[in-house]
């Protein structure tokens, strides 16, 4: 059994904490505990405020979508901005000492952190996608 919940947030800040919650109220509603939901809403604030950030660049005529679903596998959370896109090799390493001041490449490497699959790929219809995955 599969169950989806689907949302669509305008480019502004605020709805990093909209997406937040929702994934949070999403998740307790399918059963999952309070540690599992708290690596979810992590992965959800920084994927959706680098759409909104970065893919969107703050356009509030743009628009983030976003997709959670609860199957046997896991939690799967997706992120579509309707930016440029970009390539995840290009964001230098934040662990790299050289970077260790920059600002910017640390959201990926939290995501990747909190959950166990993450991937990007460029939408047909314009725009990224991150799909992440939090395995049961």
């Amino acid at each position: 059994m599969s169950e989806t919940k689907e949302l669509t947030l305008p480019s502004r800040i605020e709805s990093v904490d909209q997406a937040a919650l929702e994934a949070d109220e999403f998740a307790k509603s399918v059963g999952l505990d309070d540690e599992f939901i708290s690596a979810i809403d992590l992965a959800v604030r920084e994927s959706v405020a680098n759409a909104v950030k970065h893919g969107n660049k703050f356009d509030e005529t743009k628009q983030v979508e976003i997709k959670f679903s609860r199957s046997a596998e896991g939690f799967e959370v997706q992120v579509r901005d309707f930016g440029a896109g970009f390539d995840p090799a290009d964001i230098p390493d934040p662990t790299n000492p050289a970077n260790l001041l920059k600002a910017s490449g640390r959201g990926i490497l939290f995501m990747r952190s909190f959950m166990d699959e993450v991937e990007w790929s460029n939408h047909d219809g314009g725009g990224l996608i991150v799909k992440m995955l939090k395995k049961q």
